[in-house]
């Protein structure tokens, strides 16, 4: 980090130490992995690695169940959400011979042997931070390594602790208890440490400890500056783009004082994002530096014609491209300059191209509205070209490429109603198999390699899509039904249902909300909340306790130096909706309440 010290995120650190209070035992042959979520080629992908520490044989149940809830939280965020395709998930299950880490929650807490002695306190140090939770980063290399096809490039590692204590680290490698209510949304603060490169907004070093005035230069940071609104917009710089839109975390993207631990002298994007609270989300300014970064550890090209040598007028050109959930990729193919086609396919006998050489070019674009930037789009992250010299002279032997599907959307897990399915097939030379969709066994339209399952505007239920190519067929199941979500409320003063209007409710003091949210599959169902049209806040009961309600009340309640749950007094709507498995996003409901 530029300020040249260990940066800390509320309840952890941004740099994994390789401090370890034990000898790590790496054996290898102990652990086991596990494919979670493979969209691809590993080597083609970017390769999110879990393991666990302090999870016994026994414990191996919680382990799955914790990374179940890191998992689909991380889903629901932007723009692991849309770009979850670009993910592979592998979990290297590790036994432990003892239950637990070192050091947890105290450091009078027993020492543990465990495979990557991990450690709360900075690893058991007198003068380390409680919530510094490290772990030996050899280790955990080592087991990384396991997973064929991953490297220091293409991977992130992320430790999870069998423990029920908020704490982290993140950084090159990064961990997380794993049973904490909030350890799920430590997960994606960190990546937005390690993998985009983004700094913490709080206004404190330490918490309990007023952060201070910031005298230095402009910072080099994206998300924090010196400069005001009109400076900004005037120069051309920073967030500009950005200025005045409403903030993805709540609020208004513009200039809010405080940030990377200064409380004062410089100045931040939201009022709240990610990089500051968790629990929101990221907000525009962090979210296109994250989509650039994803984008990154992939091509968006995946596959084409060869480019190495000309090719015959006589032939078909293809590419293959990278499949973001959320939206379709656009594909422009020009011949000499001039636009030819708008398909993974072109077929060069259509372009019927004078005798000669001719330059043909395949310009792959992702459209996403996360990204303002015009270097950011332009770069190769979210652009890339291919380029062949067509010879007309060359004549294309003849092949016997049979007609089949390559890769596609996995087939073993149901896709949302609003998710892009693709489907890739074989390239024989002097044809382009068009895949042929049917949804519910009847045809419906889409692209030569896609379909955006958003358009067909699904009703409510379980639906079948099939891809067929020639004699080949590849099936998904759709789950178009939206998940359920409840409120429960502590008793009230006074209770006002109003049959057919939003209900209302009024209390004298603090109050407390559960929310419980439902499926008709299984999996986590991720609830949310929002207080007078803020942001989206994601409900992981309380701070303490995953099982206890959220409370509010008119001066908040303080835990380990932060509020949570402060409320003012008078008449607030309160918004809930839950996120399933699959992306569905149930529609919201409210209530109101008065604060007295």
């Amino acid at each position: 980090m530029w300020t040249g010290r260990t940066c800390i995120i509320g309840a952890a650190a941004l740099t994994v130490t390789a401090l370890a209070t034990v000898p790590a035992r790496a054996d290898a042959a102990d652990a086991t992995v596990v494919p979670i979520q493979v969209t691809g080629d590993p080597a083609k992908r970017f390769n999110l690695v879990v393991m666990g520490d302090g999870y016994t044989a026994a414990d191996m149940p919680k382990f799955r169940a914790d990374l179940d809830k890191h998992l689909n939280d991380l889903w629901t965020i932007e723009p692991f959400k849309s770009y979850r395709s670009y993910v592979n998930v592998y979990a290297v299950e590790i036994p432990s011979a003892e239950s637990g880490v070192s050091c947890d929650p105290g450091l009078s807490s027993p020492r543990r042997t465990t495979p990557l002695s991990m450690a709360f306190w900075s690893g058991c140090r007198q003068d380390g931070l409680q919530r510094l939770l490290v772990m030996d980063s050899a280790a955990a290399k080592k087991y990384a390594d396991m997973v064929p096809g991953t490297n220091a490039n293409n991977r992130q590692i992320l430790a999870m602790a069998n423990s029920d204590t908020y704490g982290g680290a993140g950084g090159t490698y990064a961990t997380s208890s794993g049973g904490n209510a909030m350890s799920a949304l430590i997960a994606p603060h960190e990546l937005g440490h390690s993998l985009g490169g983004l700094d913490d907004e709080y206004d404190y070093y330490q918490r309990g400890v007023p952060g201070g005035t910031y005298t230095g230069p402009e910072p080099t940071s994206l998300h924090h500056t010196l400069l005001t609104v009109d400076e900004m917009k005037a120069q051309k710089k920073k967030w500009w783009r950005w200025l005045g839109e409403r903030s993805e975390a709540g609020g208004v993207i513009g200039r809010y004082e405080g940030g990377l631990y200064f409380s004062k002298g410089v100045w931040r994007p939201s009022q709240h994002s990610m990089m500051k609270t968790l629990g929101y989300y990221y907000d525009q300014v962090a979210r296109e530096r994250m989509t650039q970064r994803i984008s990154g550890k992939v091509d968006i090209v995946q596959a084409q014609t060869p480019t190495d040598a000309p090719v015959g007028a006589d032939r078909v050109l293809w590419v293959e491209t990278m499949h973001p959930t959320g939206h379709q990729l656009l594909v422009t193919w020009t011949a000499d300059g001039k636009v030819v086609g708008k398909s993974p396919n072109l077929d060069l006998r259509r372009l019927h191209l004078k005798k000669g050489t001719h330059t043909v070019k395949a310009t792959v674009i992702d459209p996403t509205e996360f990204v303002r930037d015009p270097a950011v789009r332009a770069s190769s992250a979210l652009t890339q070209v291919r380029t062949w010299t067509v010879d007309t002279q060359l004549k294309t032997p003849a092949d016997d490429v049979p007609i089949d599907f390559t890769s596609s959307t996995p087939t073993d897990q149901a896709v949302g109603a609003e998710s892009v399915v693709y489907a890739e097939t074989t390239h024989p030379a002097k044809s382009a198999p068009s895949v042929r969709w049917e949804l519910d066994g009847r045809r419906v339209q889409g692209s030569e390699r896609d379909i955006a399952l958003g358009r067909l505007h699904l009703r409510s239920g379980t639906h079948t899509l099939a891809a067929r190519v020639g004699s080949k067929t590849r099936t998904w199941t759709i789950d178009a039904q939206r998940p359920t979500v409840k409120f429960e409320l502590s008793a009230a003063a006074q209770a006002r249902p109003r049959p057919g209007r939003t209900p209302e409710y009024v209390f004298d003091g603090p109050f407390t909300m559960k929310l419980t949210g439902a499926d008709d599959r299984p999996g986590v169902v991720v609830s949310e909340f929002r207080v007078d049209g803020d942001g989206w806040f994601n409900y992981f009961g309380w701070p303490t306790d995953s099982s206890a309600p959220w409370r509010f009340s008119e001066d908040g309640t303080v835990i380990d130096s932060l509020t949570y749950g402060k409320l003012p007094k008078g008449r607030h709507t309160v918004e809930y909706r839950a996120i399933d498995p699959a992306g569905n996003v149930a529609r919201p409901g409210k209530f109101i309440v008065t604060l007295r």
